[in-house]
């Protein structure tokens, strides 16, 4: 069966929000304890992936009779996160999309990784996201349709050295043809001033992040 979008939920900061999200015909997947969270809430995973050194052993037997597959690997060989893993599982599903739920919290290597993690769903055609409670993050190396999903700002960060030829429509603060380095702050704290708004770029490639204080 080909699925559209595929939902990861991972061992970050998780929220029952988060299960709003899930809709009919997505791709479920459950990294380590993103696993045990999603069965905790009645979801039954397609697939949970990991070491599964958070979740003690009588957990990790729920784990296994309650997802529709599991993979699991070594915790000490192995060389990616368990979200790495789950990414990894998800780009070979070819979907339209890739939302990852429960990527960030108070382990910033591990958030920066996710957030660079993007890159690759970019390199691959397929457009991936970041949710958490107060962020929607997604990058961009050409152009994006930015939709208000409630949140109060919208920031615009380069992930390369440079983003050349940025061009914003729908912003209370537009830019035209403007060039955003590594170190500036110049895309910061911005707003829609529409529904939607629209940010093209020439070069680079553009992270978007809509925020809101916690």
């Amino acid at each position: 069966m080909k699925h559209t979008r595929v939902l990861i939920f991972t061992g970050g900061e998780l929220s029952p929000r988060f299960l709003e999200e899930i809709q009919n015909g997505d791709f479920i997947i459950g990294a380590d304890r993103g696993a045990l969270y999603l069965i905790e809430h009645g979801i039954r995973p397609n697939l949970s992936v990991g070491d599964f050194d958070s979740i003690p052993p009588e957990q990790m037997e729920r784990v296994r009779s309650m997802s529709e597959k599991v993979v699991d690997c070594d915790p000490i060989d192995k060389n990616l996160t368990d979200t790495e893993l789950a990414f990894d599982l998800a780009l070979d599903k070819s979907p339209e999309s890739i939302l990852i739920l429960g990527a960030t919290g108070s382990r910033l290597d591990h958030t920066l990784a996710n957030i660079h993690m993007l890159i690759r769903g970019l390199q691959h055609h397929i457009s991936c996201s970041i949710l958490d409670e107060n962020n929607f993050i997604t990058l961009t190396g050409t152009s994006c349709i930015v939709e208000n999903k409630g949140f109060t700002y919208v920031s615009l960060l380069p992930l390369t050295t440079e983003v050349t030829g940025i061009h914003l429509e729908g912003f209370e603060y537009p830019l035209h043809n403007a060039t955003l380095r590594l170190g500036q702050s110049l895309g910061v704290s911005n707003k829609l001033a529409e529904d939607k708004g629209t940010v093209r770029i020439e070069g680079g490639l553009l992270l978007i992040i809509q925020s809101k204080d916690g």
